[in-house]
């Protein structure tokens, strides 16, 4: 994480937190960086110096204006006129820190053989819920190297259960015997 990213996305949630907008700028900066991001020739756009100020963040508010919040769309015009438009996804991702923290969410990333059923999902979130004590965040990628089981990291903590790593213990063990 940059430092501008830090400081602006820290900045915009100290604001929307003094107006009780939290939760709806969350939303509206995930938004924002799909729209913007969606387009790498957008993007490049954007950050083109060659292109004036007063085009590329008329072309934020084309893109945003009447569908996002004013202090999400001048964030937005803010970044692009400093050039820095590409620092937008790790602004977001600040400020998801500053409300997950805000607001007691633990955000929990599942690795999986195979897609979750929604009973599995729900059923992982109230456990993982109960032995925190906290809100599950929970983000679910399906890597079919992990071959069955699940793998979680939570707070820095990565808990392996898959078949994969359990092979390749299997494999240290069966290399460390003498014959």
């Amino acid at each position: 994480m940059t430092d501008l990213a830090k400081r602006y996305g820290d900045s915009l949630y100290d604001l929307a937190a003094e107006e009780h907008l939290e939760k709806q700028l969350l939303d509206e900066l995930d938004c924002a960086v799909e729209c913007i991001f969606s387009e790498p020739g957008y993007v490049k756009l954007l950050s083109t110096p060659s292109v004036p100020k007063a085009e590329r963040t008329a072309l934020l508010d084309e893109a945003l204006g009447g569908q996002m919040h004013p202090y999400t769309v001048n964030f937005a015009k803010l970044l692009c006129e400093a050039g820095a438009i590409r620092e937008l996804p790790a602004c977001a991702r600040e400020y998801r820190i500053r409300y997950n923290k805000a607001n007691g969410i633990l955000e929990v990333s599942a690795v999986t053989a195979v897609p979750l059923s929604d009973a599995a999902r729900e059923k992982l979130v109230e456990k993982l819920s109960a032995r925190t004590g906290r809100q599950i965040d929970l983000t679910v990628r399906v890597d079919p190297a992990v071959l069955g089981g699940i793998r979680l990291d939570l707070a820095g903590t990565r808990l392996d259960g898959t078949v994969s790593r359990r092979l390749e213990e299997l494999r240290a063990e069966i290399s460390n015997v003498v014959l």
